[in-house]
């Protein structure tokens, strides 16, 4: 699942909350912070659970499946170099109706990108971080 290093995708700011979301994909899995009380997945990372409050939180594997729930594809080249268009979107997973992501979708025409696709994770290594990133299910390929 490892991909081409892109230089024009910023990294995150990784705090001691986010480390774990921003570093667990070194294996191909996708871990979403999650509640052990209530069962609730939180995201973005949080200190307490966005449902029921409890501090008793742990990052926890998912499948990497989901929908595109919204998306627009850019065309305005925001870092030198970077000269084709690429897909923002919001993906969401497959657990739960409400965890959404922010992400890109790629190794597919941006084009071709529309509400309601079914997506699956890919991870594109950088640094120490490992950035979860979207690509059309049954694609074949790493990332751009």
């Amino acid at each position: 699942m490892n991909q081409p290093v892109t230089p024009f995708r910023p990294l995150p700011a990784i705090s001691p909350i986010t480390a774990a979301y921003w570093t667990s994909g070194a294996d191909g899995i996708l871990r979403v912070q999650q509640c052990g009380d209530c069962g609730y997945f939180t995201h973005p990372p949080g200190p307490v659970c966005a449902r029921c409050l409890s501090r008793n939180l742990r990052f926890n594997p998912v499948s990497g499946l989901g929908t595109v729930y919204s998306s627009t594809v850019n065309h305005h080249p925001w870092f030198a170099g970077w000269t084709e268009p690429f897909v923002v979107a919001i993906v969401e997973l497959d657990e739960q109706e409400d965890l959404r992501l922010f992400t890109n979708v790629v190794n597919c025409d941006p084009s071709a990108v529309r509400i309601g696709d079914r997506v699956q994770v890919v991870f594109e290594a950088r640094e120490d971080v490992w950035l979860p990133l979207f690509q059309p299910l049954g694609a074949v390929g790493t990332g751009r």
